[in-house]
């Protein structure tokens, strides 16, 4: 049921035969495939000059020449599809992502980038400011502060909504830069009249001023409604306290009061849950002959990467990729005459080494978590779309002469 049931090839609908003969065809998945074909759909070929088999084969009926059909089927793809995670921090996770093609992988990526809701400064409202930084741009350095706060707790205000505990969150920064207490000043220029800048809200020696930096820390959440004790076991407050703001000097004053509200990094940059999220295929390193001797300790020698290291086999000096994760297909192995015919390199076509660095705001495991979540609703919506489409043009029925 999942097999297409219809070759428009020649703008005609497979009869009952030929759809009965298409669906006993042994599918690709298989390993039905002779192994040098098998071999380009599955792998992406890298040679001394450039990569080679890049495409990806997505018709069903490729491989109906060879009695093999190539068509997409819901239940090989559920069981094939395997997710198993290598690393895991507060800040990063590193995972494999097999059995998918590179389309998924790719809007798995920009969904994080941009699609993903989180909470940012957006409005911000300046009551006082005689510093040297220019309002504007004290404005989008806050923006662009990550704040620690679930975005799932909250709704993104539409349009002219009202302002409330459930779409907005109140930050105030009021700091002022003084000298301290015992300054001697001295000539203006001379060493001991200039400032040393001290950290925000700490007082040093007689050259050092209080309130120098402002820094992210000086942010202080202001509860709306009850906030407060939604919030009691989580306080928000921006990911780190030492995001430099603005610098002041003696006798200047920033006072403001700055708004969070939910939106996406589509809108702006200061939106996106994620600093990186990025993938790339697997690396596959494998030898057509074996490397010995002082061959194999040339190679290791090679490889800027790690890759290759040496064993000792059966008493002889052999080379082995010990590190072919690390592979960054640089192709410095295979670069001079010769050596791609004993080093052979590859990348996995279906197989995705993910990586994905939070800013902070959720942990990368969630992230991802809500990235499949987006894409799932973008599909359903898309889905209905299609179906609108279909009725709104009187289908729904069987095609004449053949299947639909």
């Amino acid at each position: 049921g999942e097999r297409r049931g219809a070759d428009r090839r020649h703008g005609r609908a497979l009869s009952a035969p030929q759809l009965e003969a298409v669906m006993s065809m042994p599918h690709v998945s298989d390993g039905t495939l002779p192994a040098h074909v098998e071999e380009q759909r599955t792998r992406v070929a890298i040679h001394n000059d450039a990569p080679r088999s890049t495409s990806t084969v997505e018709a069903a009926g490729a491989y109906f020449a060879s009695g093999v059909d190539n068509s997409f089927s819901i239940e090989r793809f559920r069981r094939d599809l395997k997710i198993e995670v290598q690393s895991l921090d507060e800040e990063e996770i590193v995972f494999d992502i097999i059995g998918i093609d590179a389309a998924i992988a790719n809007a798995f990526r920009r969904i994080l980038l941009s699609d993903v809701p989180t909470m940012a400064i957006d409005k911000v409202f300046v009551l006082n400011n005689t510093s040297m930084t220019e309002d504007e741009v004290l404005a989008h350095r806050l923006g662009l502060i990550p704040i620690k706060a679930d975005p799932r707790l909250f709704r993104e205000r539409v349009g002219e909504e009202d302002h409330d505990e459930h779409n907005v969150i109140a930050f105030r920064l009021d700091v002022k830069c003084e000298r301290a207490q015992g300054f001697s000043g001295g000539a203006r220029g001379s060493a001991s009249g200039r400032s040393a800048g001290g950290k925000s809200g700490g007082a040093g020696g007689a050259d050092e001023m209080i309130n120098s930096r402002v820094l992210s820390g000086s942010l202080v959440w202001v509860e709306q409604g009850g906030q407060e004790e939604r919030f009691r076991d989580s306080p928000i407050r921006p990911v780190h306290d030492d995001i430099l703001i603005a610098k002041l000097r003696p006798g200047q004053h920033i006072k403001l009061e700055a708004w969070c509200e939910k939106g996406t990094g589509k809108t702006h940059a200061k939106w996106s849950p994620v600093a990186t999220a990025s993938y790339r295929l697997l690396p596959e390193v494998t030898f057509k002959q074996k490397v010995t001797g002082d061959v194999a300790r040339e190679l290791v020698a090679k490889c800027p990467m790690g890759v290759f290291d040496i064993e000792d086999v059966g008493g002889v000096v052999t080379a082995v990729a010990a590190r072919p994760r690390s592979c960054s297909m640089c192709r410095e192995c295979i670069r001079e005459p010769q050596w791609d015919e004993r080093v052979k390199l590859a990348r996995v076509r279906d197989h995705f080494i993910f990586s994905v660095e939070s800013t902070g705001v959720m942990p990368p495991e969630v992230l991802f978590s809500e990235a499949t979540k987006v894409l799932m609703q973008k599909a359903a919506d898309l889905g209905q779309l299609l179906k609108d489409a279909v009725v709104g043009q009187g289908g729904g029925g069987a095609t004449k002469g053949g299947v639909q």
